[in-house]
């Protein structure tokens, strides 16, 4: 867990590290810290997935996830109760987008994309000047993607042995190849597979969303040599059908994160700001 201490306009004053363990263990650390900073609003960007439907008698939950000790825990009513400040609540990576929107390179757009592909693939969606929420929230990395045919990954997702996270993330290149991705850097035949993955799921993307921009973060986007092979393959797939600025100049249009790691904190900061107004 990231806790920090910032303002509205985006300052971070400080910034810790709390293990994620066990809420009976890390919630207390958290709660501890936040009290003792007066916070006089909290934003909690969280893995999920979670309940966002304010109407909803789990709103402010972790549901189903993975981190089986967290699965159906309240943890917003718990932080806003311990804290007695207002809590705004989304997704990590709704928070990240926020912070590319809000005080990012995605300043004044309406409509974008943030993916993060790393331990997992998720992705933050802003679309209209508003986080996308419907049924649940965005689980953009469980899109079902066509494997390459030279490829026999069998995938890394429990649910779905074809979609983007089980055959893209982290992990994912880690088991299939023998190495964590840091150590495959020269490899060219892993960053083509992978810049086929991520290209095939940023076309639906573009197509089903019509994004002003897509940003990429997380630690496989650190091996930049993605970028240029992503925006060649996306292109191809398009095939000439999408004719806009965007995507006449692709180096504007699928770029790094901006803010140097921090956008999902200084989401956070945008989410207390709107909780509290």
């Amino acid at each position: 867990m990231v806790c920090a201490v910032g303002d509205e306009t985006g300052k971070i004053f400080e910034q810790v590290f709390i293990p994620t363990k066990t809420p009976e263990k890390t919630m207390p650390e958290i709660i501890e810290y936040f009290t003792r900073a007066k916070v006089e609003a909290l934003g909690v960007g969280c893995f999920g997935p979670i309940d966002l439907n304010k109407n909803s008698a789990t709103y402010g939950y972790i549901t189903s996830t993975p981190k089986l000790a967290w699965k159906n825990f309240n943890i917003a009513g718990m932080l806003t109760k311990t804290l007695g400040c207002p809590v705004g609540f989304d997704t990590d990576v709704n928070s990240s987008v926020l912070g590319e929107v809000t005080f990012g390179q995605a300043k004044g757009k309406n409509s974008v994309v943030y993916l993060t592909i790393g331990t997992g693939i998720g992705a933050g969606i802003y679309i209209g000047g508003d986080l996308l929420h419907g049924m649940l929230h965005p689980e953009a990395g469980h899109v079902l993607i066509s494997k390459r045919a030279d490829d026999s990954f069998e995938g890394n997702c429990p649910y779905h042995k074809n979609c983007f996270e089980g055959l893209a993330s982290g992990p994912a290149i880690e088991k299939r190849w023998g190495k964590k991705a840091v150590e495959l850097k020269e490899k060219e035949e892993v960053w083509e597979l992978e810049a086929d993955y991520i290209a095939q799921a940023l076309t639906g993307y573009i197509l089903t969303l019509s994004p002003q921009m897509i940003i990429l973060g997380g630690g496989v986007m650190h091996q930049e040599q993605l970028f240029p092979i992503i925006r060649k393959n996306v292109k191809e797939i398009l095939n000439g059908y999408i004719k806009t600025e965007e995507i006449r100049h692709m180096e504007n249009y699928i770029v790094p994160a901006s803010l140097h790691d921090n956008q999902g904190i200084m989401g956070c900061l945008e989410l207390g700001r709107r909780a509290g107004m």
